[in-house]
């Protein structure tokens, strides 16, 4: 049984990432995002509704609707795992902030109903506007290993495997994803946060010290892409994505 902080919970913490190789490149940023239950999302006052919207439509196939989107997950993670039903899927991801989202990893938790973990669907997002659903057994999650299948930074192909350990308890979250080719480090992304409860008042303060929280993800993402471009690392070529894996 997995030890749960109170849900909803607001995760507050950092993003690390460092590119190994051909360049050295690291940095790191303040984040904020919402861990909810999928079955019980938060109520919050209606004027703090455009810095904390989460909706189905951003996630997986783009249903509408929070209960779409639970119905869909279940649906990617019992397309590769045969195991118990699924009872509660949490969900750590970015709202929406002034109306945009840019979510680069959202995590789903699949738990039966004795909360003992099932399995990690892990959602990848593009700047190109696609998304990439892989799955993780229970078994494995804290220490998987996945071959990479999507376009993500223009910088790299989609040869690798990414060697993922995912964390979630009543005191921390924390999601590592290392690519590698061969035994070669190539780039390293971890997210790391504390969990506490979803207070009006804890979200307040959190918005009030990042006030464009998803918007400054994006401008980051791209700031730091024009800084490799402009040192001349290459771009690789890129194919539309099938997004079979997000149904």
């Amino acid at each position: 049984m997995i030890e749960l902080p109170p849900l909803p919970a607001l995760v507050v913490g950092t993003v690390h990432h460092t590119r190994h190789r051909p360049l050295r490149h690291t940095f790191d940023y303040r984040v904020y995002e919402f861990l909810i239950d999928l079955a019980d999302p938060p109520t919050l006052p209606r004027w703090l509704a455009p810095w904390t919207v989460l909706r189905g439509e951003d996630h997986l196939d783009g249903a509408a609707g929070v209960p779409a989107l639970q119905a869909n997950v279940i649906r990617v993670l019992e397309r590769s795992l045969q195991g118990p039903p699924v009872s509660r899927v949490l969900m750590l991801a970015n709202a929406r902030v002034l109306g945009h989202v840019f979510d680069p990893l959202t995590l789903f938790w699949c738990l039966d109903a004795q909360d003992d973990l099932i399995g990690v669907v892990m959602e990848v997002h593009n700047t190109y506007g696609e998304r990439h659903a892989y799955v993780i057994s229970g078994a494995d999650v804290h220490r998987a290993s996945v071959d990479k299948k999507f376009h993500v930074s223009p910088f790299n192909d989609v040869s690798g495997e990414y060697d993922v350990r995912i964390r979630l308890s009543a005191t921390k979250v924390l999601a590592s994803i290392l690519l590698k080719h061969g035994d070669q480090p190539l780039v390293t992304a971890v997210l790391s946060g504390v969990p506490k409860p979803m207070t009006t008042s804890a979200v307040l303060k959190t918005v009030v010290a990042s006030p464009l929280m998803t918007w400054k993800v994006s401008a980051l993402i791209r700031v730091h892409g024009i800084w490799l471009w402009l040192k001349r690392l290459p771009v690789q070529p890129r194919k539309p994505h099938d997004q079979e894996s997000v149904r």
